[in-house]
């Protein structure tokens, strides 16, 4: 929640997100002109005023609220096609443009629950333990510390049960082997940054949470009500905590740079040892980078 928006115009956009939920399938498009009529608020001042308390523009409000239904009638059954529709898309190629920020994977694979989707998958020894990394092509899909590759395996087929799993074998192909070298140097203190693709399912609030931890810099940390406020949803600071402990890929989605209010580490599920030393790390790669450009 921003400090400058005012208790009213804060209730106008609650209105105004429950009012996009209730008409976002019809056929007549919300623009911004009509949300703005809405609203009763002229059209820079609502995209303005709707970024600072819901996070998003109004348009991508929209978009998020017509992808939350799609996933409802997939989960549901009814074919690819009519789900599309029903969701109040124009047509497919729209859906398709938005897959792999939205879904992390096409319709028709959410649908199947993954199935017919392939994942190659590795174990590797890292400074932090063993670390298995699966991805499809599109991205990075899956990458946890464990202690044995059985355990790792276990909760890869879990995560995703329809999916086609298979052992990358070396030499890896040339995308994998990018991001896997990637990891390990990051790992090493190699890189200062990290920059490689995510291939994941998740719900438009995680997605939303997970965007913005990949925005904080190496090195930072951030409160989990820090984190809801940045959001736009500041009294979320329970699910933001529920979206970082759902993350299924550590490091490219750094849950671990978000910490308690009170400076505690709060909780990290591959372990708070691991967690203090990535945080430790981090800073120590900003402060020898600062000094090296200073």
């Amino acid at each position: 929640m921003k400090a400058n928006v005012s208790d009213g115009n804060r209730q106008r956009m609650e209105s105004l997100c429950a009012y996009i939920r209730a008409n976002c399938i019809d056929g007549e498009p919300l623009t911004l002109e009509k949300l703005s009529q809405q609203a009763d608020l002229s059209p820079f001042h609502l995209q303005r005023t709707f970024k600072a308390v819901v996070g998003s523009t109004p348009r991508e409000y929209v978009e998020m609220c017509r992808m939350e239904v799609l996933k409802s009638e997939l989960r549901n059954g009814k074919p690819v096609t009519d789900a599309i529709y029903q969701a109040g898309f124009g047509g497919s190629s729209r859906v398709y443009e938005k897959v792999d920020t939205r879904l992390g994977m096409t319709p028709r694979e959410y649908r199947q629950r993954g199935k017919n989707v392939a994942i190659s998958y590795a174990s590797v020894n890292s400074p932090l333990g063993l670390l298995m990394i699966g991805a499809t092509d599109r991205g990075l899909c899956f990458v946890q510390f464990g202690e044995t590759e059985a355990e790792l395996l276990e909760k890869l087929h879990g995560e995703y049960p329809a999916a086609s799993i298979r052992q990358m074998r070396e030499p890896y192909s040339p995308e994998f082997e990018k991001w896997t070298s990637e990891l390990l140097r990051y790992l090493r203190r190699e890189k200062t940054q990290l920059n490689v693709p995510v291939d994941v399912k998740a719900s438009a609030f995680q997605m939303k949470v997970w965007r913005y931890l990949q925005s904080i810099p190496s090195g930072e940390v951030k409160s989990y009500a820090e984190v809801a406020a940045a959001i736009g949803s500041p009294r979320a600071v329970r699910a933001v905590g529920s979206a970082c402990a759902s993350n299924r890929v550590a490091i490219a989605i750094p849950c671990h740079r978000v910490i308690r209010g009170d400076g505690g580490l709060g909780g990290y599920r591959w372990g708070l040892e691991r967690k203090r030393v990535l945080i430790d790390e981090e800073r120590k790669m900003r402060s020898a980078n600062a000094v090296s450009k200073g």
